[in-house]
């Protein structure tokens, strides 16, 4: 084992712990609104490790034949930083304009 594949492990051990903690957070948040911030951006800064991890693997000399998966993995993660944010915002304004009232603990006098 050489020191890509532990850094390889160490970024999609540290994308699937990112992944895990932004589904706890989707099961833990009380609202529509609230969830929205752990789904994209845990989960875009999930892909994002995941990615990285992936690129240290594309990188060994086995995989020297296959042509254009580092910029594939590279497009790939550029995309979903691009996408993900517009995503949420455009799910959480449809949300607003639908109607979908704010989560307002019992007892609050909405301060």
């Amino acid at each position: 084992m050489d020191w890509k594949d532990i850094v390889s492990t160490v970024f999609l051990a540290a994308g699937c712990v990112v992944a895990f903690t932004g589904a706890l957070g989707i099961l833990r948040m009380p609202d529509f609104y609230t969830r929205l911030h752990p789904a994209g951006k845990n989960d875009s800064f999930a892909q994002f490790l995941i990615m990285i991890g992936l690129l240290f693997q594309a990188f060994r000399p086995e995989f020297r034949e296959i042509v254009g998966v580092a910029p594939r993995l590279i497009l790939i993660t550029l995309f979903i930083y691009l996408t993900s944010p517009i995503a949420t915002h455009a799910i959480t304004r449809a949300a607003y304009l639908d109607g979908l009232k704010v989560w307002r603990k019992e007892g609050s006098d909405g301060v």
